[in-house]
């Protein structure tokens, strides 16, 4: 079995243009730091989404990894109405 060595990011192991590896970054940031204040804060998705001012079933793709169907744009809007302060989860 050999052995490949990650640079530390999946993203920027996938070769893909440098633009487009950050802001998978970026929206897997996001991604993260959404399910854990969904965590931490014992919320269903139902009551998460009411307060990221989205459908629940947007919430739910946001809980499987389903990054497909989100911009930056939308999923910054949802950590900020949750108090979350996007910059410094992006950064």
């Amino acid at each position: 079995m050999s052995q490949n060595l990650t640079t530390g990011s999946v993203f920027d192991d996938l070769e893909l243009d440098p633009g487009k590896a950050e802001q998978l970054k970026i929206k897997a940031a996001l991604f993260d730091s959404i399910v854990a204040y969904i965590n931490e804060n014992e919320l269903t998705q139902e009551k998460a989404a009411e307060v990221m001012g989205v459908q629940r079933s947007r919430l739910a793709d946001v809980c499987r990894g389903k990054m497909s169907g989100f911009t930056i744009d939308a999923l910054v809007s949802m950590t900020a109405r949750a108090g979350l302060h996007p910059l410094k989860i992006a950064a």
